[in-house]
């Protein structure tokens, strides 16, 4: 993205944190609006041109941030991190379960936001177009099929929406099938950044994946942890299944 300057949002009442967080993104070259309620927010993504991303705080004076979320989410699409001083898993899945692409819990390093910023980016961008002569990247099981291709999950051959950071999560687990990931290597491989913050962020973002694929955390089908460890990929895959282009990362 060379010459291009792209543009961030960042959302939060105390003062000192937006001055924090945008001098770490301006260093990464962004432009940095700031807005200190909900409302003011609103209004930043309205302007054009739009924010590249937007750095969003839960404890807001005026709106929450959860509506902030919603609203934003039901007029664009935005790629939204939340930045929340409220820690409890329930919160942060709630944060996600409204559309956020990335949860960071205070106190946080401003580092690590910014390499969420840059991996949710990563995310976002449009996939490039695929070559016609390439086979299709599809992984079939038993009840499930992921299609990387068209980016589509589809759980007992029904369509299940995820997010684009949750779809990477699971093709990374179900293209090894049984092979154990340590946290740190998930957020290597997904999120796309050495691990500097808390691993508990693998630990959300697995649930929430379950969720989404009503994967029973008690007895697992799909997703497995493997305690002390991390995760791994339960079923086999179907004999017939496309073989997907070797050498290539989520």
């Amino acid at each position: 993205m060379s010459g291009v300057i792209r543009t961030a949002l960042v959302v939060d009442d105390e003062p000192q944190i937006r001055a924090l967080l945008a001098a770490y993104l301006a260093r990464d070259g962004f432009e940095v609006r700031e807005a200190g309620t909900g409302a003011e927010a609103l209004r930043q993504a309205t302007l054009q041109p739009p924010p590249d991303v937007v750095l969003l705080d839960v404890g807001l004076p005026d709106l929450d941030g959860i509506e902030v979320l919603r609203r934003l989410r039901r007029d664009r699409d935005l790629p939204v991190v939340m930045v929340s001083a409220r820690t409890e898993e329930g919160d942060i899945l709630m944060g996600l379960a409204a559309g956020a692409d990335d949860y960071v819990t205070k106190p946080f390093r401003p580092r690590e936001v910014a390499a969420r910023v840059a991996a949710v980016l990563r995310r976002a961008a449009p996939a490039p177009q695929a070559d016609p002569g390439q086979p299709e990247e599809v992984l079939s099981f038993p009840g499930l099929q992921v299609d990387r291709t068209r980016r589509e999950v589809r759980r007992d051959d029904r369509l299940r929406e995820l997010s684009a950071l949750q779809f990477d999560l699971l093709w990374t687990l179900a293209e090894h099938p049984g092979r154990v990931f340590t946290r740190d290597q998930l957020l290597q491989r997904v999120w796309g950044y050495d691990h500097v913050g808390d691993e508990r962020v693998v630990d959300v973002h697995v649930r929430s994946l379950r969720r989404a694929l009503d994967d029973d955390a008690t007895a697992p089908r799909f997703v497995g942890t493997v305690r002390g460890v991390g995760y791994k990929f339960l079923p086999a895959r179907v004999a017939s299944d496309p073989v997907p282009r070797s050498g290539q990362q989520p």
